[in-house]
């Protein structure tokens, strides 16, 4: 059944170490990729530029803004003397947040009646705008609730929630971006890997020689596949140290169920991209069926957006993608210290879709050669 596959892993390995230019590929840019994206993939705003309009000018307001300072989502950056200029500090691009707090400000609130103060946000950056609303609403709650209760001369709010953030507390966006960025890298790295080197192979013209080798199907592919797969194993190891050691991602689960899962994954990804050889011509066609496959793992794996937020169309697109079960994974396991036995379900898809992309590459590329 795999008749000639030691022969094929053997030739495979020296002809890997004696391209330097392959590893190179293979190693580093998914190791940059993952130290690049987890820096810079943060949904955390924070010090959003804030020009302010203190018409009041009181103890009072200056507490006001002190309560927007402390919470380290705005800073201060100016002030102005009306409404215009307020309106045009934001227009002009130099803050995304005007905070105007009016003249009777202090006199309201000792008089016990209410007192509004202007928040106004720029909207064309949602996730900026989101995170101003939330903070800025958060503020006024608590200031009026310690207001309220002074007033009534109550120790405790009638009723108080107390959420408990589990496995994530901090709340930090590397914890969920970096899972996501290492499935890509992965992807990236392995799939044009096997891809190109097929390809390149044909091209050279020594692919041919297999025709008359006494090979079997599985043997070959196999043989192709070995030295990738433990190329991308040793590849996968150092971006679990990078997340581990340098972006402080805390890894509750088991590692070997962390190795399990991504040997599942790259023998899937390898097996694609030998599915990809025998269909492409040249390398040119090779690295375009490579990148249409990527960019569906990165809209809808998760890796950014949530699977559960997608129209339903989408969402049974993206169970076929098999980004979308390592990224879940790597999630559970790191984070939430997830089993095998928890997620089993996930590792018998990746196997299944391993199984069945290399047997579909092994019947094709015997047919390309026949």
């Amino acid at each position: 059944m795999f008749r000639g596959y030691t022969a094929i892993m053997l030739k495979e390995f020296t002809t890997m170490f004696r391209d330097p230019t392959t590893l190179f590929f293979m190693f580093f840019p998914p190791l940059l990729q993952i130290i690049a994206f987890g820096y810079a993939l943060d949904n955390d705003v924070k010090h959003m530029a804030t020009v302010l309009l203190d018409q009041d000018r009181s103890v009072e307001s200056r507490q006001l803004v002190e309560d927007f300072k402390n919470t380290s989502t705005f800073r201060i950056v100016g002030e102005v003397r009306d409404v215009t200029e307020l309106e045009a500090a934001i227009r002009q691009g130099r803050a995304y947040v005007g905070l105007e707090i009016p003249p009777d400000f202090t006199r309201r609130l000792r008089a016990g009646r209410g007192a509004q103060v202007q928040v106004l946000i720029d909207g064309s950056s949602s996730t900026v705008a989101l995170q101003a609303l939330q903070t800025s609403m958060g503020i006024a709650m608590r200031d009026s609730l310690v207001t309220l209760l002074g007033e009534t001369g109550r120790r405790e709010q009638p009723i108080e929630v107390r959420p408990q953030m589990l496995y994530n507390p901090t709340m930090k966006s590397a914890n969920f971006f970096v899972p996501g960025v290492m499935g890509l890298a992965l992807q990236i790295a392995t799939v044009f890997a096997t891809a190109l080197a097929m390809v390149r192979e044909r091209e050279k013209g020594t692919l041919e020689n297999l025709l008359v080798a006494p090979l079997s199907r599985s043997g070959l592919m196999l043989g192709k596949l070995t030295p990738y797969l433990v190329v991308a194993m040793t590849m996968a190891t150092c971006i679990f140290v990078v997340a581990r050691w340098i972006f402080q991602i805390p890894i509750r689960g088991d590692v070997p169920a962390l190795f399990l899962a991504t040997l599942l994954f790259v023998f899937t990804l390898l097996s694609l991209g030998l599915l990809i050889s025998t269909k492409a011509a040249n390398q040119m066609q090779a690295m375009q069926m490579t990148m249409a496959l990527i960019l569906p793992s990165v809209f809808f794996s998760g890796f950014i957006f949530p699977r559960e937020t997608m129209p339903e169309f989408f969402y049974w697109i993206s169970t076929l993608i098999p980004a979308t079960y390592f990224i879940e994974l790597m999630r559970a396991t790191m984070l939430r210290g997830a089993t095998v036995a928890d997620y089993w379900h996930y590792y018998a898809i990746l196997a299944g879709m391993g199984l069945v992309v290399f047997t579909l590459a092994a019947t094709r590329f015997r047919t390309r050669l026949a």
